[in-house]
């Protein structure tokens, strides 16, 4: 009996470049957009400096934009469409109940502690934690520490409505901000 493996008998599959897929420009799955989200949060040069706190109201900042294209809904052709969002939080800010209308996203807290309220939950989100949500998903986010807070936001297709939910979480300030 023969006992070659795989590797002896095709060689190594990254010495084959035919074979590998090229790296997509833009994300197009849930993964790959939790993937851009971590890369960004990782590169403190690309965001850091564009922070801003405001104690009068929540301070944001888009930092990409990518339009959505024709056929972006097929796989490995132009973008899926999305924005990709800074935001600082000063303690006690917070975003009110809402959702995001038909986008999806990925919330990542890159600096301090925030806390998400849903309807079934709350969870407090330290620096590093990452949250993936689909359209209609509705949320309070709150910075509840003595800390200012930093958290990057991506949504696919880009936000174009952020409709407010009646309260049912504790009070915050309520700004129609992305979130």
């Amino acid at each position: 009996m023969n006992s070659n493996s795989d590797l002896q008998i095709a060689g190594d599959i990254l010495e084959v470049q035919h074979l590998l897929q090229p790296a997509r420009e833009h994300p197009a799955t849930v993964s790959e957009f939790v993937g851009l989200a971590r890369a960004i949060a990782a590169d403190r040069a690309q965001w850091e400096p564009l922070v801003r706190y405001d104690t009068t109201t929540r301070w944001y900042h888009r930092l990409r934009t990518v339009p959505q294209a024709l056929g972006s809904a097929q796989a490995g052709k132009a973008p899926l469409g999305y924005e990709v969002w800074l935001l600082s939080w000063v303690p006690g800010q917070g975003s009110g109940l809402h959702d995001h209308g038909p986008s999806s996203g990925v919330l990542t807290v890159l600096e301090g502690r925030l806390t998400e309220r849903t309807e079934r939950a709350t969870r407090a989100l330290d620096s590093g934690a990452q949250r993936v949500f689909a359209p209609g998903y509705a949320h309070e986010v709150v910075n509840d520490s003595l800390e200012p807070a930093v958290s990057l936001h991506i949504y696919y297709p880009g936000l174009t409505e952020m409709p407010m939910h009646a309260a049912q979480c504790a009070p915050a300030a309520v700004d129609v901000v992305p979130a």
